[in-house]
């Protein structure tokens, strides 16, 4: 599995818009017809006004299910994300409407054009074409809400940290002003990435370093791993959950110092919570200086 790149999602247009530029592109299109018999150049205008409206809908409709992600590829970190920012079942029921709709939008397209063959006069031509756009004009109209929902769910996701799962990944856990941050940034071969966390103000540190022609991922995690999970709101563990997925080992720092703002007591027994999230992991400790 590689890693999503959350920000590649494409932007989702409004309904309106996507009407816009599906009769837009028809009435372009129907100006390229050309032919000296009115008559036949009535059928073929409108003929080709359906079609590339139709089209036109389609293809933005189907882009969107197919640049988005699906959640069967993603890793089971990703796939928590997406669960604690949207909500899975929402994200698989909103693109499915999409599909549905480019179904139908095809569907019209296909009917619409055997219509227009039938007739024998212009102005049936003309109510054809004027039918099959109030039939498009109703599908999107349908899904609406699940575009609304898909261009709000876009801004979240894109917002999401980009793992890849097939470099090495080492959690950095502690109290805070332990060294984490500190520790990332001095290791890291460049700036550490910042991503937003879903359904929290937190973020998290995601630094990269190379050993032995190997890249390994950091991840810092202030705010998330750095206090009791008693003291967590239902939408904090939730989004914590997400962390049960990620990463090879944990790292955990502990500031032995006396100028440390969390007594030893504490930060071991964070260290005990922690240690039984990510039970299968490796989880050395590492004491440090406040920072």
């Amino acid at each position: 599995m590689a890693s999503v790149e959350w920000r590649s999602i494409p932007t989702v247009l409004y309904p309106q818009e996507i009407l816009d530029k599906a009769f837009g592109r028809a009435s372009s299109q129907a100006d390229l017809v050309e032919d000296p018999d009115k008559y036949h150049r009535v059928r073929k205008q409108m003929n080709r006004m359906v079609q590339s409206a139709c089209d036109v809908a389609t293809k933005t409709l189907n882009s969107y299910v197919d640049r988005w992600p699906s959640l069967n590829a993603l890793t089971e970190f990703d796939r928590s994300l997406v669960d604690a920012a949207v909500g899975c079942d929402d994200y698989k029921r909103n693109l499915a409407s999409l599909q549905w709709a480019a179904e139908r939008s095809q569907r019209i397209s296909g009917e619409a054009q055997a219509k227009i063959l039938r007739l024998r006069d212009i102005d049936g031509f003309h109510k054809a074409r004027r039918h099959a756009y109030g039939r498009l004009s109703s599908v999107i109209d349908q899904i609406s809400p699940q575009i609304i929902w898909l261009g709000d769910a876009r801004n979240i996701l894109r917002k999401l940290p980009s793992i890849d799962p097939s470099e090495p990944c080492i959690v950095v856990a502690g109290s805070p002003n332990v060294g984490k941050s500190a520790l990332i940034g001095a290791l890291s071969s460049g700036e550490p990435q910042v991503a937003s966390y879903p359904f929290t103000t937190k973020q998290l540190h995601v630094g990269h370093f190379t050993h032995r022609r190997r890249v390994y991922q950091m991840v810092d995690t202030p705010g998330l791993l750095d206090r009791p999970m008693d003291e967590r709101n239902q939408i904090e563990m939730q989004a914590i959950a997400a962390l049960e997925h990620l990463g090879d080992v944990l790292l955990f720092l502990i500031d032995r110092s006396s100028e440390s703002t969390t007594p030893i007591s504490e930060q071991e027994r964070l260290l005990m919570e922690v240690r039984g999230l990510l039970s299968d992991r490796q989880s050395p400790t590492v004491s440090s200086k406040s920072i």
